[in-house]
């Protein structure tokens, strides 16, 4: 008997999921809660097991291929009916958009119990419970590069052993790939996805070519979240600088002693805590009318990947001591950068710290993310001259940017959260005894 096993839906909001790689050919043999497939959702690229033993009938769409939730993801027969599978199979596939009928009708329903995999949070994110496995995107062999890396240098016929990697740890991003694909001129084909991904604008001659490039899914995730935060919400950021005098020779003595690195994001998050607490409202979701004011800290970090900027979350960040806090800092981080974190570790922060000095950066305007009210940027420490009990002194002086949504939070509470936040960073002791 051939069963259809449907792309499950795997969160509010998010309707459907590119198929990056199949895992398991067609005429292969699966095992139950082997991973059958990698599909790319809005945020994570997650292998979805297989609810059945058997042997693959059919795919349900080629790598590449977007697929809705609720189309044939597989089909499986069981092991030693695969002609009996195929016969069933040759009956349903020309009602395929439609209901399907007769035995693999029937085993639909058997699919969503045998092998619940779904759940529900917020609509950004998607959600697979503990049977979906996510992966770090680095596949088999020796070249790391994650699974959509891999398919673009398929269809740019990139040999990715060949190419060098600028990512973490020596990983090969899509800019590595771009950079080592043959020039479009003397190829002798090209694939149809990535001649479309490469139309050119009529130009004069001899001048430059402009290309045009579709988003890729977590860039359009990013953009669509990002407008309807600006849209929505009326910002207001405040700007000021901490005195670091303190808080460098602290962080490095902690570092010392316990022979870990101590992320800023850890120190800074620490030093929130107390804020947030004392201004409530700024660890808060506005609904309608209703302010949700959460009695939890869900702390959400920014961070940088190859693919565009991902928050992860620490989940009751204020119940975690320094050294905790880091090693989830350090951990979240790492994953976040290989699209390997839970999807649940995605979404569901109700405050947001953005450390823009890893990268450089000084001072910004952060976008409030949408359900929450309000967000802290740090920038890079660095020495300038101040004034300190009326005198000039050089000192390390760390730049913020606390941006927030006005309908909650007013100018002065904004200063007075900041002022708060400046305080503790200034004196580590302040937060580091709580």
């Amino acid at each position: 008997m051939a069963r259809e096993f449907l792309l499950p839906d795997i969160g509010e909001g998010l309707t459907e999921a590119e198929i990056v790689r199949w895992l398991v050919p067609e005429g292969g043999h699966v095992a139950a809660d082997q991973p059958v497939v990698e599909v790319e959702t809005d945020k994570a690229v997650v292998e979805i097991p297989s609810p059945y033993a058997g042997v693959v009938l059919r795919h349900g769409g080629a790598e590449g291929e977007t697929i809705k939730v609720g189309a044939v993801l597989v089909v499986i027969a069981d092991e030693g009916g695969e002609e009996e599978g195929r016969s069933e199979v040759g009956l349903t596939e020309a009602g395929r958009e439609g209901s399907p009928s007769g035995a693999l009708a029937e085993t639909r329903g058997e699919s969503h119990q045998a092998a619940p995999i779904v759940g529900t949070l917020s609509e950004e994110a998607e959600v697979l419970a503990a049977s979906a496995r996510t992966t770090a995107g680095a596949a088999t062999g020796t070249v790391k590069a994650l699974p959509i890396v891999r398919k673009l240098a398929r269809d740019l016929g990139v040999d990715l052993s060949s190419v060098q990697g600028t990512g973490a740890e020596g990983r090969v991003t899509r800019e590595d790939v771009l950079a080592a694909a043959p020039s479009r001129g003397t190829a002798a084909a090209e694939p149809a996805q990535v001649a479309a991904a490469d139309t050119k604008l009529a130009v004069e001659p001899g001048e430059a070519e402009d290309q045009r490039r579709p988003l890729s899914r977590l860039r359009r995730t990013i953009a669509a979240n990002m407008a309807k935060s600006w849209s929505e919400i009326p910002h207001v950021t405040t700007f000021d600088e901490v005195d670091a005098d303190r808080l460098a020779p602290v962080r490095d003595a902690l570092a010392s002693r316990h022979d870990v690195k101590i992320p800023m994001e850890a120190m800074v998050i620490k030093a929130v805590i107390p804020a947030l607490e004392a201004f409530p409202e700024f660890n808060a979701t506005l609904d309608g009318d209703e302010l949700v004011v959460h009695q939890r800290h869900d702390i959400g970090i920014a961070v940088d990947t190859p693919d565009g900027l991902l928050v992860a979350v620490i989940r009751d960040a204020g119940s975690r001591g320094i050294l905790d806090l880091s090693g989830e800092v350090r951990r979240i981080g790492e994953a976040a950068k290989a699209r390997s974190l839970a999807p649940d570790e995605l979404t569901g922060q109700t405050f947001t710290v953005s450390n823009i000095g890893a990268v450089g950066g000084g001072q910004g305007t952060p976008i409030v993310p949408y359900g929450t009210t309000a967000i802290l940027s740090v920038g890079r420490v660095q020495e300038k001259v101040i004034a300190r009990d009326g005198e000039p002194v050089v000192a390390p002086v760390m730049p913020l940017s606390l941006s927030y949504d006005h309908r909650v939070i007013d100018g002065a509470q904004g200063r007075r959260f900041i002022a708060l936040i400046i305080e503790n960073l200034e004196e580590p002791a302040l937060f580091l005894a709580g």
